[in-house]
């Protein structure tokens, strides 16, 4: 008995959707709950997983294909109903192959075949990628799920992983290289219990890799160094970013006596290194002139005591990370505080699309995260229904998936008002440049104790600048002070967002 695999249900502003990855292959076997395939629509992209354990035994609508809600995509059969045709065809190949490699009369009909290694499926707003790294070279032993080679779009770094076990065959196209949607980019040479135990020493030789988290990858890659040579300080050696640092500072052995030797060069130590951008530099610099270009740009400041929520903050941490595992920081009053004022000032939370102004009548906020591929705004939805706890675990994910490159479309997209936050790095005082097509962006920066004159005297408080950047086209002088004001009082008496008032 055959199972039908369909498209879920789409929501009713989604007319159709595109088959993104199918996972598996016909003659597959699966298990009850495996992810079969990822089907994509311009939202969000559903997982569809098996109902039950069994066999793949049709896939009708292949990768790339447009589908609809509840359409059939394949069959899932049950645990004995591969097709007839194939098991015999895996009978004849067997003896075949054991003319020259006797190890390989019980190996499957898939062992040795050429498996390609595909760019995903790109959405509809993103025309091509650039190869960003590979992380195996032609040769390599690879397993399965191992990730090969990050691809990087406009908006988010994708990782293109094995789909089986075997050797890393061809390379074609570089790092650097633009490709486009589906583009065969390389190959891997599938391979069952012989070639893996071929291929022990390389995969010994790579083991040091797979210990370095996906930043420290790209920082190494970037400054083209051997990760072997590089002694690691962290949790079971692993290399952290600081190793990293550490390496880089160091002068090496072989270079100082080579300067002993050599005669100094015509430019002394005046040297200069030449990179081009990456996609995502360069996107960013293209939003940002359009940003000023295009929008009626103007920044208003204000100031607020920090002291009512320092004390909060230190009366209540130890109870509050106890309570949910979390510590509590600033930024859940920044998102709280702004929240509650895009409530009372609509135009704020409004963009212009054409000659319309949009009303938003949810509240979703873009959080500034500094990673080490650039400056992106991942996006926390919904923040009028989140609590202190949820919004804090939620901007934690969402650093720690920007730090690692593990920050997908749908976190990215959307948002209809960003905080940045320049006070970690010590920044006193900016004009932030709206994040298009939002309306407005606030600023938050360094706490620095300050004389303040408090009922006719003078009293050293912990103050910080505020700087609301807006578009003066759909915002007003008088909604912007406004709205700036409201989050002041809210972050200077912190009972108001419980009361509401």
């Amino acid at each position: 008995m055959s199972t039908e695999i369909k498209v879920p249900v789409l929501p009713e502003s989604v007319a159709d959707a595109t088959v993104a990855t199918w996972h598996v292959s016909v003659g597959d076997k699966v298990t009850r709950d495996q992810n079969l395939v990822d089907i994509e629509t311009d939202k969000v992209v559903l997982e569809v997983v098996a109902q039950h354990d069994g066999v793949i035994t049709e896939i009708s609508q292949e990768e790339g294909a447009t589908v609809l809600g509840d359409q059939v995509m394949g069959l899932l059969g049950d645990a004995d109903a591969a097709p007839a045709s194939e098991d015999s065809t895996k009978e004849e190949s067997a003896p075949a192959k054991s003319e020259d490699a006797p190890v390989a009369q019980s190996a499957p009909a898939s062992e040795g075949k050429e498996v390609d290694i595909k760019v995903p499926v790109l959405p509809e707003s993103v025309a091509d990628a650039t190869i960003a790294t590979w992380h195996v070279q032609p040769g390599d032993a690879v397993t399965r799920d191992q990730n090969l080679v990050d691809i990087e779009t406009d908006k988010v770094v994708l990782e293109v992983v094995a789909q089986e076990d075997g050797i890393m065959g061809d390379i074609i196209h570089g790092e650097g290289d633009t490709v486009l949607g589906e583009q065969v980019i390389g190959s891997v040479k599938a391979g069952g219990p012989a070639a893996k135990a071929d291929a022990a020493p390389a995969a010994d030789s790579s083991e040091s890799s797979d210990v370095l988290t996906p930043s420290v990858r790209r920082l190494i890659a970037e400054k083209g160094l051997d990760a072997s040579k590089i002694k690691g300080t962290g949790k079971n050696g692993r290399v952290t970013k600081e190793d990293v640092d550490t390496f880089l500072k160091a002068p090496a052995p072989a270079a100082k006596k080579a300067e002993a030797s050599a005669p100094a060069a015509p430019m002394g130590d005046r040297t200069q290194k030449r990179v081009p951008m990456t996609r995502l530099r360069k996107t960013i610099a293209t939003r940002l002139l359009e940003a000023k270009n295009s929008t009626a740009m103007l920044t208003t400041f204000n100031e607020v005591n920090m002291g009512p929520i320092m004390s909060l903050r230190k009366q209540y941490q130890e109870t509050f990370e106890k309570r949910h595992g979390i510590r509590l920081g600033f930024m859940s009053f920044y998102v709280k505080a702004v929240t509650e004022a895009l409530k009372r000032f609509p135009d704020v939370n409004a963009s212009i699309d054409g000659d319309d102004i949009v009303y938003h009548n949810y509240f979703d906020i873009s959080i500034a995260v500094s990673t080490p591929r650039g400056l992106v705004t991942p996006v926390l939805k919904d923040c009028d229904k989140l609590s202190v706890a949820e919004i804090e675990k939620g901007i934690r994910e969402l650093a720690l998936k920007g730090r690692d490159g593990k920050l997908t479309l749908a976190d990215m997209t959307g948002g209809n008002f960003t905080i940045t936050n320049g006070g970690v790095f010590g920044s006193l005082l900016s004009t932030p440049i709206i994040n298009l097509p939002q309306s407005s962006i606030l600023g938050m920066h360094k706490i620095q104790d300050r004389p303040m004159a408090v009922n006719g005297k003078v009293e050293i408080l912990p103050m910080m600048y505020l700087a609301l950047s807006y578009d003066h086209r759909i915002i007003d002088g008088k909604e912007s002070v406004g709205f700036l004001v409201t989050i002041k009082e809210l972050l200077e008496d912190p009972t108001r967002l419980l009361l509401d008032v």
